[in-house]
C-alpha cells in the first residue's frame, strides 16, 4: 500500500511537472510577444522564468530523489518476495498454534514472544550483575585473606620470638635461681653476723 501510494505521489509530482513546463512555456512566449510593448513586463517575465526554473530543478531533484527511494524500495520489496515463500512455513506453524493454544491470534503469541525476550534480556542484566558483584565480592575476600594472612604470619613471627625469648629466660632461670639462693645465703650470713655484733655491742655497754 505505502508502494503504491508513493507511485502515486511521484505520478503527480511528474504532471504538475509538465503542467508547470507547459504555463511557463506560454508564458515565456507572451513575454516574448509583449516585451518590445513594456520591458518592465518582460524583466518580471525573466525573474518569474528564473523562478519557475529554480522550482523546476528542485522538483527535478526531488523527483530523482523520489526515483532513487522508489528502485530501493522496489528491491527491498524484490527481496521480501523473495524471502516470504522461505518463512511461509512458519506462519502455518503459528496458525497451528493458535489453534491448539489459548493465543487469540499471531500478534498475540508475537507481543507475548517479545514479553518473553524482554524478561530474558532483564534476567541476563540480573544475572550479569549479580556476576559482577559476585567477582567484587571475591575480590574483597581475596584482599582480606591476603590482609589477614599478612597479620597472621606477623603474630606467627612475633609469636615465634616470644618463644625464643621464654625459652632463653627459661634457660637462664637456673642460673637466676643459684644467683638467688646464693644472695640469700650471703644475705642470712650477713644477718647472723649482724645479730652476733648487736649482742656484742650490748653485753658491752652494759
Amino acid at each position: 500500500q505505502a508502494f503504491r501510494e508513493r507511485l502515486e505521489a511521484i505520478a503527480e509530482q511528474w504532471r504538475d511537472l509538465h503542467a508547470r513546463r507547459t504555463q511557463l512555456k506560454a508564458r515565456v512566449e507572451r513575454s516574448g510577444r509583449t516585451v518590445k510593448e513594456n520591458e518592465m513586463l518582460r524583466n518580471q517575465a525573466l525573474r518569474k522564468a528564473s523562478k519557475d526554473r529554480e522550482e523546476n530543478i528542485k522538483k527535478e531533484n526531488e523527483l530523482l530523489r523520489a526515483k532513487r527511494e522508489l528502485e530501493a524500495l522496489r528491491k527491498q520489496h524484490q527481496k521480501l518476495c523473495q524471502k516470504l515463500p522461505k518463512y511461509s512455513v512458519f506462519k502455518r506453524y503459528l496458525e497451528d498454534v493458535v489453534e491448539v493454544s489459548q493465543f487469540r491470534d499471531i500478534e498475540d503469541i508475537i507481543s507475548f514472544y517479545k514479553s518473553l525476550m524482554r524478561s530474558r534480556k532483564e534476567l541476563l542484566q540480573s544475572q550479569h550483575r549479580d556476576k559482577e558483584m559476585t567477582e567484587q565480592a571475591r575480590v574483597l575476600l581475596d584482599q582480606y585473606r591476603a590482609q589477614k594472612g599478612a597479620e597472621m604470619l606477623q603474630c606467627k613471627n612475633e609469636l615465634v620470638q616470644l618463644k625464643q625469648y621464654l625459652d632463653k629466660a627459661q634457660n637462664d632461670l637456673p642460673v637466676w635461681e643459684a644467683q638467688w639462693m646464693d644472695i640469700q645465703n650471703r644475705a642470712a650470713k650477713k644477718s647472723t653476723r649482724l645479730r652476733a655484733i648487736e649482742r656484742t655491742i650490748h653485753s658491752l655497754f652494759h
